[in-house]
């Protein structure tokens, strides 16, 4: 009913906008037919794609670096910088040769020996990475276009590892630098040329078309095919208030709004300018990732208590409240792949059951210890999601206090192993892109190693087991099977704790066309703006 009332002032609400824009974007004429202007849905703060899981940085790293291989709409591995390759008889050895006119930006040929470093240090702390890294006997240069992945034993996974969008090429210098190292030199050989000159952090960042870029011959499809950029210039305008993106876009100042803000979704659908369209088709699921170190997540029993604490419709209700875009989900493997599947999902209750929650805190020797839930404060579906679970915590006898900061201040803090009064936590919240609950190799959520797992540290060797077997089975009825058991033992042990899925269109003027629907991020190639 909220949205109701605000949709009834909503032109308002727009017109008070443009009247605030802040001068230096009324100061600008409209984006000129070569020039594409977005507003991304972060602020560009690290510019590492191998550093940062951040959707913000992923996108510029897929505009200013190049690929090996890249996945295509059907997600199947298509060669990239990859001309050609092979593989030997018994599975184990396998040769890749770069196609001709890789460049660096700043003029040098591209070489295997930057792909070899690329490659050992994406695996660092990339999930598919190290599996690599486990497999493999050796990874290096044959010659200057040609290199080599030697197993000790098959992997059928390879070419779909390799083909992980975060696995950027970077100059060999840039890549022998530890993965836990920021590199800044934003020198790649893709289609687009970050331009030094004109960044501004926290308001604008600029790409320019790449001139000596040799795209593939392929149609674009997915992240795969010809990158063909069709425009001079793409320019981030950090906008961080919406309703002045909002006015910006209607005005025409700015071209593409990642994140449109919900309550002006049918404003816009009624502007005959614009459009809302969605680029991610599978959306992403969002979930509560649990502290297995510290109290009270340490004990299986209150993991599983906030498995029949959470209302999955009552939070899409607050995260994405247009049921149009929204879903329940209650597999691990999403609700768009292959994979998902109702395996061990009982513990599903529509509206959820605060008792049995209670009852399992109860059992889990739980007796009002804090438990302190990170909130991203500029993330609108986050902070309501955390202000929800404190409420319905706090209902049923638990000790919640919300940690309130920036986004950025989540990804630093989240990091803490130690105890909430040593600046731990117990609880965040974050997101997968439905396609990547497809991939239990690959996707960083799926291990559950302990120390070596990702943000929560989740063990358990059961799961584990069964989790690498993935790598060596072939056929789509086997792998169906295995995601059921799979499947069984994360709901056993609780890994994380799943909201729902919501499906997000991003908002255009209609005289940009061509834009890419891809997983997650925003490829730029192949823009054109009439």
């Amino acid at each position: 009913m909220k949205i109701s009332r605000r949709d009834i002032v909503v032109a308002g609400l727009a017109a008070g906008a443009g009247v605030s824009m802040p001068s230096v974007l009324r100061a600008q004429p409209a984006s000129l037919g070569r020039t594409v202007r977005m507003v991304m849905s972060g602020d560009l703060r690290i510019f590492d794609p191998v550093f940062t899981t951040a959707t913000i940085t992923g996108c510029h790293g897929l505009a200013i670096y190049d690929t090996l291989f890249g996945l295509d709409s059907s997600f199947r591995p298509q060669p990239q910088m990859v001309e050609k390759w092979g593989v030997s008889e018994d599975k184990k050895t396998y040769i890749f040769e770069l196609r001709d006119g890789l460049r660096w930006h700043d003029g040098g040929a591209v070489t295997a020996g930057d792909c070899v470093a690329s490659i050992r240090r994406w695996a660092q702390v990339a999930v598919g990475g190290q599996l690599i890294m486990d497999r493999a006997s050796d990874i290096s240069k044959k010659d200057d276009k040609t290199f080599t992945i030697a197993l000790k034993k098959p992997l059928m996974d390879l070419l779909a590892l390799l083909a992980a969008p975060r696995l950027i090429v970077m100059r060999e210098k840039d890549a022998n630098r530890p993965a836990s190292e920021q590199v800044t030199a934003n020198i790649g050989s893709g289609p687009f040329k970050f331009n030094e000159a004109l960044a501004r952090a926290g308001a604008t960042f600029t790409y320019d078309r790449n001139e000596n870029y040799v795209p593939r011959k392929e149609e674009p499809d997915g992240f795969a095919g010809g990158k063909v950029v069709k425009v001079d210039r793409v320019i981030w305008n950090n906008i961080a208030d919406q309703q002045t993106a909002f006015a910006a876009l209607q005005a025409g100042e700015v071209d593409f709004l990642e994140a449109p803000p919900l309550d002006l979704r049918p404003q816009i659908e009624r502007d005959a300018n614009l459009e809302l369209q969605v680029l991610d088709k599978g959306g992403w699921d969002y979930y509560l990732r649990l502290n297995f170190l510290q109290p009270p997540f340490d004990n299986v029993k209150a993991r599983q208590a906030l498995l029949h604490l959470i209302d999955q419709e009552a939070f899409l209700s607050i995260m994405g409240p247009d049921q149009r875009y929204n879903h329940v989900v209650t597999s691990i493997f999403g609700n768009g792949t292959p994979y998902t599947n109702d395996e061990n999902t009982g513990w599903f209750k529509k509206g959820g059951d605060p008792e049995k929650a209670r009852e399992l805190f109860r059992e889990a020797g739980y007796s009002g210890e804090k438990v302190v839930i990170l909130a991203a404060s500029n993330q609108a579906s986050n902070n309501n999601a955390a202000q929800l679970l404190a409420f319905q915590l706090r209902k049923i006898g638990v000790n919640a206090e919300l940690a309130p900061s920036d986004w950025g201040g989540v990804v630093a803090r989240r990091a803490n192993k130690g105890p909430v009064e040593n600046g731990g936590w117990n609880i965040f919240i974050s997101a997968n892109g439905d396609f990547n609950q497809g991939d239990p190799l690959g996707t960083i959520w799926f291990a559950a190693n302990g120390d070596k797992a990702w943000f929560g540290w989740p063990k358990s060797d059961e799961y584990e087991a069964l989790r690498l077997k993935w790598a060596d089975v072939e056929s789509l009825e086997e792998r169906k099977a295995l995601a059921r058991e799979l499947q069984r033992a994360w709901w056993n042990f609780v890994g994380a704790v799943l909201l729902g899925q919501i499906t997000s269109p991003i908002a255009r003027r209609k005289s940009l066309t061509g834009l890419i629907g891809v997983p997650e991020l925003v490829p730029m190639w192949n823009m054109k703006k009439v």
